[in-house]
């Protein structure tokens, strides 16, 4: 079942949950405050478990998985494994030429061809050095040719397995991007041979939750990675991640109690102050590759709404 229709079949009881709890807990001409919103806190936990949320990891989490196996089972090809053209990596081609090497550039288009969650494939060699991209327009874009500081190709060499990475800046388009990496191995287990790697297609995640037309009900669901940067967001007007993480106007949630439970691997619900505002965050973990990242669904806490002279309370806001 879509996501958009499974949302509006559960809106009704979500609702009528939220009423309960504001009618047996808080007072419409009281301005309530964090001891209320703390003494709501476990009703609603107990009666608000946002399937939604649920629904939105499984399927994260799926789709991550499937774009790892893809990589995992490409990865064992002849054709992979080996990296022929390495003496001809050149700094100016960031690589090898675009005409070297076809049968792993032609293994790493039909995997781009065949499936959209995937915006670029490359290999990197033992010592994190370019071996090859494609689409090789990306190549030719690459403002550097070493990679061994990444948190994925080392994440990959520590675990000895396929690694999930956090949103990073990507080298060769300028724009996030979240990367999946596949050690490669000899026959012995003995000899790193090279990383097989792809970056995912992050618009593409953003489209569906998008899809779901939350924002006119001030809801919104983010999907983040385990440093709680943002990797995928409903709302279409909210500031995209920018060029650097030193940005003023960097958007992250990992002061929110929410973010810190997902990431514990924890799921649940949750009142916190954003932006001055009492929220109900739905927050849920998802596990893919020796990583968690986390998804959260945050909408207005009925009746509630925290002004600006509450300069006594801790306030919690995505920074």
């Amino acid at each position: 079942m879509p996501s958009a229709t499974i949302l509006g079949s559960l809106a009704t009881p979500l609702l009528m949950a939220l009423l309960i709890i504001s009618s047996s807990t808080l007072s419409a001409t009281t301005m309530p405050d964090l001891n209320q919103a703390k003494a709501a806190e476990k009703e609603i936990m107990d009666i608000y478990p946002n399937p939604i949320v649920n629904i939105l990891a499984n399927e994260l989490e799926t789709r991550i998985n499937k774009s790892g196996a893809i990589l995992e089972i490409t990865s064992s090809l002849p054709e992979v494994k080996s990296a022929p053209f390495a003496s001809s990596i050149s700094p100016e081609l960031h690589g090898i030429p675009k005409d070297a090497d076809m049968p792993k550039r032609k293994v790493a288009q039909d995997i781009l061809n065949a499936d959209k969650d995937f915006e670029v494939i490359y290999f990197l060699m033992p010592n994190g050095d370019m071996y090859l991209e494609e689409p090789y327009s990306r190549q030719e874009n690459l403002t550097r040719g070493n990679f061994a500081f990444r948190d994925y190709f080392r994440g990959a060499l520590d675990s000895r397995d396929t690694y999930l990475g956090d949103v990073i800046i990507s080298a060769s388009s300028g724009r996030p991007q979240a990367n999946i990496a596949v050690p490669i191995y000899s026959e012995n287990n003995e000899m790193l041979l090279g990383v097989w790697a792809a970056g995912l297609n992050i618009t593409m995640l953003s489209n569906s939750l998008q899809s779901l037309n939350l924002t006119g009900n001030d809801q919104r669901v983010v999907y983040l990675d385990q440093q709680g940067q943002k990797i995928a967001d409903s709302d279409s007007q909210s500031p995209s991640l920018p060029m650097s993480k030193n940005t003023s106007s960097n958007e992250s949630f990992d002061n929110l109690q929410a973010f810190k439970k997902a990431i514990n691997g924890e799921s649940g619900s949750t009142i916190e102050i954003i932006n001055g505002k009492m929220m109900l965050v739905s927050y849920h973990p998802v596990r893919a590759f020796s990583n968690v990242w986390a998804v959260l669904f945050t909408e207005p806490y009925p009746l509630t709404e925290i002004g600006r002279s509450s300069s006594n309370m801790s306030m919690l806001s995505p920074r």
